[in-house]
């Protein structure tokens, strides 16, 4: 079937849709050269029909397909929707709602940790997913008729697979484990993060709070740069260049120059400016508002022991609950509960979570339980 490329078939197609309880959909877009992904196509289809929806035609209104994405009457059902929700909400401001992530559902169902389209497909379904238009440039037209046949059947399959992920969720009680899952999805702030929080993810080693607050400026103005050029990072400038900067501090724009990699052009331009009086931003900071690294809590020594104990524990709770250890519990979880307890402050001592692992760990650590064999099975047994 031909992609849609009108506003009027677009229309007629979402109109239709409207009636249905749910809708999968999946996004082409790519990003290589700038900062935001730029949406090629958007597969959507409901119980009885799909469609492949050309977002680069020419005069095409997206307007019809953003309303029915906003209709909380319909669930959207979408797999591994991160980055498919972040260029939804840089297009309109909103995120689609109400959401369904397969991937999500299927770890809670017990599939395996973060498991893939192609193995959930071929897992849930009789259906084969072809790889042959994986590396395609959906930016490019005409498409042909195979790589639109390819985009259309991660919605297609993903309907059967959707189907059968939520009756396994109902008859297991797991509906609201999942809506749990869908909260950091659904926030905001997920896909419009703080610039001036951009210098956490440099790896700054040991450096002091004087360079880190520079980096935190440097870091910020190379953020906004890149959303306000739409290029990526590194094409702003690399993250070598800014701890360079962040631990040299250059006051002129010579000092500035011999940063490797800038250059004199870039020094004495109106970037160079900016850069310099970033760098004079993070030196006034006072040294009771500068930032630190976020460290982990040192752990006491002789806590292996326990945390391995505590990983036999966290198997045996996958094993019978049938949920993904990563989506369970991390391995840094459980070293933090092993070595604090309660004041462990990680995700598995709350919500559905600290019910299928958490109590237990904490019984189990406090030497209120114990882990027995019987037969070939571990058991939890309670200590006299």
């Amino acid at each position: 079937m031909p992609m849609i490329t009108d506003t009027a078939t677009l229309e007629g197609f979402c109109r239709r849709l409207s009636r249905s309880p749910y809708i999968t959909v999946d996004t082409e877009f790519m990003r290589e050269k700038t900062f935001w992904p730029i949406l090629c196509l958007v597969q959507v289809a409901g119980p009885d029909e799909g469609r492949v929806i050309d977002a680069l035609a020419e005069g095409i209104d997206l307007a019809p397909l953003f309303a029915l994405l906003a209709d909380h009457s319909i669930l959207k059902v979408f797999h591994a929707a991160r980055q498919d929700l972040e260029i939804f909400q840089k297009l309109t401001g909103r995120l689609p709602e109400p959401l369904f992530d397969t991937q999500v559902a299927a770890m809670v169902c017990g599939f395996g940790d973060s498991v893939g389209y192609e193995a959930l497909i071929s897992t849930l379904t009789d259906n084969r997913v072809d790889k042959s238009s994986r590396f395609t440039d959906w930016s490019l037209r005409p498409l042909s008729e195979r790589q639109i046949s390819y985009a259309l059947e991660d919605v297609t399959f993903l309907r059967e697979a959707y189907e059968k992920l939520h009756d396994k969720l109902e008859a297991n009680s797991r509906a609201a484990w999942l809506e749990e899952e869908m909260t950091v999805l659904m926030t905001h702030a997920t896909y419009e993060p703080d610039p001036r929080e951009a210098f956490r993810r440099i790896k700054a080693g040991n450096a002091n709070g004087r360079c880190l607050a520079v980096l935190r400026e440097v870091c910020a103005w190379r953020e906004e740069e890149a959303r306000r050029r739409d290029q990526p990072r590194n094409h702003i400038m690399r993250d070598e260049a800014l701890l360079e900067i962040a631990h040299h501090t250059p006051a002129t724009a010579d000092e500035l120059a011999r940063t490797r990699g800038l250059g004199r052009r870039l020094a004495d331009g109106p970037a160079g400016q900016a850069i310099l009086a970033a760098v004079k931003r993070g030196l006034a900071v006072p040294r009771d508002e500068q930032p630190e690294i976020q460290t982990r809590r040192e752990l006491p020594r002789g806590i292996g022991p326990v945390s391995e104990l505590l990983k036999v524990l966290l198997k045996m709770k996958c094993d019978e609950s049938g949920v993904a250890q990563k989506l369970l519990a991390s391995v840094a979880d459980i070293e933090l509960i092993a070595a604090f307890g309660e004041d462990a402050d990680v995700k598995a001592l709350h919500g559905w979570r600290r019910q299928v692992f958490g109590d237990d760990a904490l019984k189990l650590r406090a030497g209120k339980t114990a882990l027995a064999i019987k037969g070939n099975r571990l058991e939890l047994v309670d200590r006299k």
